[in-house]
């Protein structure tokens, strides 16, 4: 069995692991059931950059859409891709709020508009860079 744990506070995520693994002991004591636990690799929290989070949020104003900051600790693509340099995420709405299962859905104008802030930040970081 796999067992993924995840935070944006790895301090969070090894104490987690070892209240798992002491559970784990506990259950094993009582009922003779043996558990192993091996080692993993395990991707490193990455936060989000501030500075492309203004860029992004600053993008969606100029096209008159709504923003809001989230946290995500799920592991996107972007959680490897910060160890080669800063990233930022731009999430669109699931209808009902579901994501990551077969269920997801987004609506054709929400995804239009994600990729329309996609191309006004890449725009925005472009223009930024020609300035220095």
């Amino acid at each position: 069995m796999g067992l993924e744990l995840r935070d944006l506070d790895a301090s969070k995520i090894k104490t987690l692991f070892d209240r798992c693994r002491e559970a784990a002991d506990e259950i094993g004591r009582l009922n003779g059931t043996t558990f192993h636990f091996s080692p993993h690799d395990m991707s490193a929290p990455a936060l989000t950059d501030k500075f492309l989070q203004g860029i992004i949020g600053a993008t969606a104003q100029r096209l008159n859409l709504s923003t809001k900051l989230m946290p995500s600790g799920a592991g996107h693509d972007a959680q490897e891709m910060a160890n080669l340099g800063p990233i930022g995420m731009i999430f669109i709405p699931s209808v009902g709020g579901i994501s990551h299962s077969p269920k997801e859905f987004s609506k054709p104008g929400d995804i239009e508009n994600g990729a329309n802030v996609l191309l006004g930040t890449i725009r925005s970081l472009d223009a930024a860079r020609d300035l220095k």
